[in-house]
């Protein structure tokens, strides 16, 4: 039998494992990537074949204002989700496979999720 995780970390990693055994990103159709700290959210597009980030986004870019302050919220990411989809499209990108990370579809990552399909990202 498995051993039980110690940690949220160690659980959230054995799901991000065993989503990631299904999901993989293609040139036709790469792979949106999301990772969340408690200070940032980051998204990123990787075409998994090749092993190369296509394009990515996070709090951290210039277009984000308030230096300092935590911006790990709906609102920021959100705004995350709708600039990756721009710079997506930018690229020629329209159509990704959604890798949430391991985390829940749940607050943070269905906010940038649903912001990215406003946007124009196909998933």
């Amino acid at each position: 039998m498995a051993t039980k995780p110690k940690t949220r970390q160690e659980a959230r990693l054995r799901r991000h494992r065993r989503v990631r055994k299904k999901v993989f990103g293609t040139p036709e159709r790469p792979r949106l990537c999301v990772y969340k700290s408690l200070r940032h959210i980051y998204a990123q597009i990787i075409d998994d074949t090749r092993g190369h980030t296509l394009v990515a986004a996070s709090t951290l870019d210039p277009e984000f204002d308030g230096a300092g302050e935590t911006r790990c919220n709906i609102e920021f990411a959100k705004q995350v989700g709708k600039l990756i989809a721009e710079r997506a499209l930018r690229r020629g990108i329209k159509r990704v496979v959604f890798d949430r990370g391991g985390y829940p579809y749940h607050g943070r990552v269905k906010a940038l999720a649903e912001a990215a399909r406003e946007a124009g990202l196909e998933f």
